[in-house]
């Protein structure tokens, strides 16, 4: 059965999406079975995994997205003349992404008007947590990356998820989502007594834009806030890398990007594996090159 982590932090911009891109794709490129699942109505995930231009024409061609699974039926469409109830391997975009084991990493992807669910949330939050119980056999890793807002969407991601990691930017008000975010998982597990889900651990991001002295007293905020709430704040840092954004448009992991420092490759399969331990997936063995 599948282990399921979600990306998430209750403040923007700290690489969610990037550090939820890149472990689907080390995990897959790692010989796993990866299911990626887009919460944001943004799509960035979808976006970093299909490349923007493939992304534009899978909604273009009417293709399914995470909220017909909300929605719990596909819309009438060209081959459709009827709703037709929700099956998620309608949703589900087998091989995702144009690399050498495209085959190991499959998507649900998101689209904007996920936003509209938000308005009639009732009975919506347990929907993808039960689309994944059917299909959770097929699967060894389920990556979901949040929007950086309580809503259903976040209830939905805990529901269906076993681990949280938390990006944290090494910048000015680094930590200002993490009280938030510890009062939400606070009252999901108040709420549902019968859910266990745990924060795996913070990964702090570097950034190019923050002075070292501002790093430092970012770090040390973020230091404070993880004993405060008993986090662990993984070893492994996310390399700041002009590499990254690249590898989001095109659609590519680090590893298969034109140019991409080798170093900051082996920083993100570092921190890959990092995260595979700390929520009992096994890694694969390092192969004679690796070692």
């Amino acid at each position: 059965m599948a282990i399921a982590v979600s990306c998430i932090n209750m403040k923007g911009g700290v690489g969610k999406t990037t550090i939820a891109s890149q472990l689907a794709y080390d995990t897959a490129l790692a010989g796993r079975r990866v299911l990626a699942v887009d919460l944001d109505p943004q799509a960035n995930l979808s976006q970093s995994i299909l490349g923007a231009e493939e992304y534009v024409k899978h909604l273009g061609d009417g293709g399914a997205t995470v909220v017909q699974l909300f929605e719990d039926y596909l819309p009438p469409s060209g081959n459709r003349g009827a709703p037709e109830p929700i099956d998620l391997n309608d949703v589900i975009l087998s091989g995702a992404g144009y690399w050498e084991t495209a085959e190991s990493l499959d998507l649900i992807p998101s689209r904007l008007e996920l936003s509209r669910t938000l308005k009639n949330p009732t009975g919506k939050e347990r929907r993808l947590a039960k689309g994944l119980s059917r299909v959770s056999g097929n699967y060894d890793l389920v990556v979901i990356d949040c929007a950086p807002t309580e809503s259903i969407l976040t209830d939905a991601a805990y529901f269906a998820s076993r681990y949280v990691v938390v990006p944290v930017k090494l910048e000015f008000m680094a930590t200002i989502g993490l009280p938030l975010l510890a009062r939400s998982v606070r009252d999901f597990k108040l709420e549902n007594e019968d859910r266990e889900i745990d924060i795996a651990g913070l990964v702090l991001n570097n950034s190019e834009y923050s002075e070292y002295g501002e790093r430092e007293k970012a770090r040390e905020e973020i230091q404070q806030n993880a004993e405060e709430f008993g986090w662990h704040i993984f070893q492994t840092q996310l390399p700041y890398s002009r590499s990254l954004p690249k590898a989001a448009r095109r659609g590519l992991p680090l590893a298969s990007t034109p140019h991409a420092k080798w170093e900051r490759v082996e920083i993100i399969q570092d921190l890959a594996r990092e995260i595979r331990d700390s929520i009992g997936l096994e890694n694969p063995a390092l192969t004679d090159d690796e070692l």
